[in-house]
């Protein structure tokens, strides 16, 4: 699609300021919504509705109809590439993703360097069907995870509160854990590639678990990585637009940022205001970031929390989000206030 065409999304990631802030919300086609809750259940599984083009087409398309939001993003999974890479993926209710874990050398020799991207075939479906079915001013956000976070999955077999299996692995057996990451960089270079070619505007690379990393391991294995698959995803498309969202990075955000060569950063409710207006947001766009809590919480708490993120970032390159995912619990009356109080 033509850039003209998406705005005023695209013209944030493109440098130019917007007197209203584009919005969208991380998992924002999800379980507050009851049209969600009733295609779910008719799809089975997660990855079931994950891998059904129509059905996650639709789920994409429910938030935009609903709520006129700037941005979609495709449902999907950041698990996908593991999947697709060979691995047994599985969703447990309650529990979360399972994988057969990668927990020492000998393991990750048994890891497939290419995936195959035939199985990922209903997810290029699904952005075709939505990419027709959104206005052109509606971008469409394609994804993936960051190796490191998708790592610590691989791992561990399964997420844990600090994801202390793949920090111990990274540092006994850093050779392979790097053969993990190398796999994991190529292979979500390639993956992004597949989701702008089906109709993608904009990429996002969620590194969930970037926080947890000291400086120096920082720099090594969510930096690095993510540097190389921008670079490699802009070698085939060089005007790609890509954000990215180090969870937790707090002040590495701005090597992050000039590492990486990210058209915008994602950040979450603890970042301070002050030193991501001066050191951040003076040289990408800046996306974020509202505590969900105060979302599920509403009325004159919500509005004082929405002001104070304007009020934070509006004057600079801007897009309004949550500083993470919207929870299950939240009400939608709460979404439509906060809409109404950033739109004005």
């Amino acid at each position: 699609m033509p850039q003209s065409a998406t705005k005023p999304f695209i013209d944030v990631l493109s440098g130019q300021r917007q007197s209203v802030p584009p919005m969208w919300m991380m998992r924002q086609a999800g379980r507050y919504l009851p049209e969600y809750r009733e295609v779910r259940a008719k799809a089975g599984g997660f990855l079931d509705l994950c891998f059904n083009p129509e059905l996650a087409a639709e789920v994409t398309l429910q938030p935009i109809r609903r709520f006129g939001f700037d941005a979609a993003i495709i449902f999907s999974d950041i698990l996908v590439i593991p999947y697709a890479l060979g691995r047994s993926v599985r969703f447990e209710v309650g529990e979360g993703p399972r994988l057969e874990p990668l927990d020492d050398p000998a393991k990750v020799a048994t890891l497939a360097p290419r995936a195959d991207f035939g199985k990922l075939l209903p997810v290029f479906e699904a952005l075709k069907l939505v990419r027709n079915a959104l206005d052109p001013k509606t971008a469409l956000i394609g994804f993936c995870g960051a190796p490191w976070t998708v790592a610590t999955y691989m791992v561990a077999g399964h997420g844990t509160p600090d994801q202390a299996p793949a920090r111990m692995m990274a540092y006994r057996h850093p050779e392979a854990f790097a053969e993990i990451i190398d796999v994991l960089v190529e292979n979500s270079i390639q993956y992004l590639l597949l989701q702008l070619a089906a109709g993608a505007n904009v990429l996002q690379i969620f590194d969930t678990w970037a926080g947890v990393l000291p400086p120096v391991e920082f720099a090594r294995w969510s930096t690095e990585p993510t540097r190389r698959i921008v670079e490699g995803v802009r070698a085939i498309v060089p005007d790609a637009k890509i954000i990215g969202f180090p969870r937790g990075a707090g002040a590495q955000l701005p090597g992050y940022v000039e590492a990486t060569g990210v058209n915008a950063v994602s950040i979450d409710w603890t970042a301070e205001p002050a030193f991501i207006r001066e050191r951040v947001q003076s040289k990408v766009a800046v996306q974020g970031n509202l505590d969900p809590l105060a979302l599920i919480t509403g009325g004159a708490a919500l509005d004082r929390a929405v002001d104070n993120v304007l009020a934070n970032f509006s004057q600079g390159r801007f897009i309004f989000n949550l500083g993470h995912g919207i929870q299950p619990e939240t009400p939608i009356a709460h979404v439509e206030q906060m809409i109404k109080r950033v739109r004005g």
